[in-house]
């Protein structure tokens, strides 16, 4: 678990926190329509799939490289282990200037995340969790406060970008019944650690690529909390093509809660 997370914080501090407030013109192209790349995040993948390899050789799912080559995301199903990175987790804050950004790795186990590290080179701060051993943050070990269990005092985030219209609007008006609802932070490794740390009482996602949910989720579920699809199952990382949405919270009543005030009619 250590070293995993040393990995992080060398290539963070090698490839990525060098460029912060200093991208160079060319160091910054459109890889989708709306979404950017940097050779930040090209040349930090790079450092930690060679590392992580060392440590276990089983294949490695970047988000870079699937962008380059998708089949490679089967490992995540294919295979009875393999790497998941996110090499600069919140790209679109990091070109903007934003500290908001975060270094992230998971391993993945016949399908499900068993462990799973984010750095947060802002601050400094790690956070790690291993599945049956809880989340830690930079050694101290974490366990979601309660929240509210009353609507009008949860705080929380509803990321409806990739919905249709009326959908969103639908959640919208819904959304009015909390206390506090924002468009969020914009990057999953700074959320998540928000939900554990008790800054935020729920996330609804609805794009769950599995880079930048698998760390997270097991960070909030080893704290005592809930990600599940809003049927109810538990959140696996799954190769990407399924948005069909997840429902993070502090603990089971307010992932209940929550899910029944976003979903009603």
């Amino acid at each position: 678990m250590d070293k995993v997370a040393e990995i992080l914080a060398e290539a963070s501090a090698e490839a990525v926190e060098p460029r912060f407030r200093a991208l160079a013109a060319g160091e910054v192209m459109e890889k989708a329509p709306g979404e950017v790349v940097t050779v930040a995040d090209r040349e930090a993948e790079a450092i930690i799939a060679r590392r992580l390899r060392g440590l276990l050789p089983v294949p490695v799912v970047g988000e870079e490289a699937v962008a380059a080559d998708p089949a490679l995301a089967r490992a995540l199903h294919d295979e009875p282990a393999a790497w998941l990175v996110d090499p600069v987790d919140g790209t679109a804050n990091f070109v903007a200037g934003r500290p908001d950004y975060a270094v992230m790795c998971s391993l993945v186990r016949s399908g499900r995340t068993v462990a799973s590290w984010i750095w947060q080179p802002a601050t400094a701060t790690a956070y790690r969790a291993e599945l049956g051993a809880g989340s830690w943050r930079d050694g101290t070990r974490l366990t979601r406060p309660p929240a509210p269990h009353d609507a009008a005092k949860l705080r929380g985030s509803v990321k409806s970008r990739f919905l249709e219209p009326d959908r969103q609007e639908r959640l919208r008006a819904n959304a009015a019944a909390f206390g506090e609802v924002s468009p969020g932070r914009h990057a999953a490794g700074i959320e998540y650690p928000d939900v554990v740390e008790g800054r935020c009482d729920f996330i609804l996602y609805w794009r769950t690529l599995p880079w930048d949910h698998a760390p997270g989720s097991l960070l909030v579920t080893e704290a005592g909390g809930v990600s599940s699809r809003l049927d109810g199952n538990p959140y696996r990382p799954e190769a990407p093509g399924g948005e069909d949405g997840l429902l993070v919270a502090a603990d089971p009543e307010t992932w209940e809660l929550t899910r029944a005030v976003l979903l009603r009619d």
